[in-house]
């Protein structure tokens, strides 16, 4: 692969944020404890009823995992920031767009891909029934990339701001409630034997939506704020 060439700088920027998450893998353990904790503090609250928790299994696993995401959502550009490298992003003459979507798809392999595995674990702690595990399983699949994709556009217009969490958050919340209605939704329908697959579709459809307009409306964000 030539240097200086557009796959070679994704690459690089593949690797370098690897090497950061890996160098700082004590607070990329941050979320999965955090959801981790929240699942297991309701069957302490609600009692060991199975009916009740397998109820609210779905909808509380999808609260966790996505409150979890929003948690390492604020550092997805914080430390290129500190350091300068943002910067060399937005005067890089590969396409700006491109390198934002290779950034988001490390956020979400680091972050998402985590939780998604112990979402099994997690099923069992709320006595999820296993027909609805599969679906669970697809529903945080397409779920969790919109957040790591509408989050960066929320992060990247708030990047230059000091103490930007508490607006981050209210920026990113009712934009991914859709998300957690549709997942939980079809995760509930599942549960009660009716149809599944018109939330799952529109999930689906929504991402595809999502990963062509994101990084675009992301790189225009992060040129506004930098200028």
């Amino acid at each position: 692969m030539k240097p200086g060439t557009t796959s070679s700088a994704c690459i690089a920027l593949l690797r370098r944020d690897l090497l950061l998450v890996w160098r700082r893998r004590g607070d990329a353990l941050n979320p999965l404890l955090f959801a981790i904790i929240v699942v297991a503090l309701f069957p302490l609250a609600l009692g060991p009823e199975t009916t009740v928790l397998a109820r609210i299994a779905a909808g509380t696993i999808f609260v966790a995992v996505l409150l979890a995401m929003l948690l390492s959502l604020d550092a997805l550009f914080r430390s290129d920031l500190e350091d300068g490298s943002l910067e060399q992003l937005v005067v890089s003459p590969h396409p700006l767009a491109l390198l934002i979507g290779c950034k988001i798809f490390i956020h979400w392999l680091t972050t998402a891909l985590p939780l998604i595995v112990i979402a099994p674990l997690l099923a069992q702690l709320l006595q999820l029934p296993s027909q609805v595990l599969p679906v669970l399983m697809i529903a945080l699949a397409l779920a969790t990339p919109l957040l790591s994709l509408i989050g960066a556009v929320c992060v990247a217009l708030t990047v230059g701001m000091r103490r930007s969490g508490m607006l981050l958050t209210l920026l990113v919340l009712p934009l991914i409630v859709p998300a957690l209605i549709f997942g939980a939704g079809a995760c509930n329908a599942a549960q009660d034997g009716f149809a599944y697959s018109a939330p799952l579709l529109w999930l689906a459809a929504w991402l595809v939506l999502s990963i062509i307009i994101a990084p675009l409306a992301a790189a225009a964000a992060l040129k506004i704020s930098l200028s």
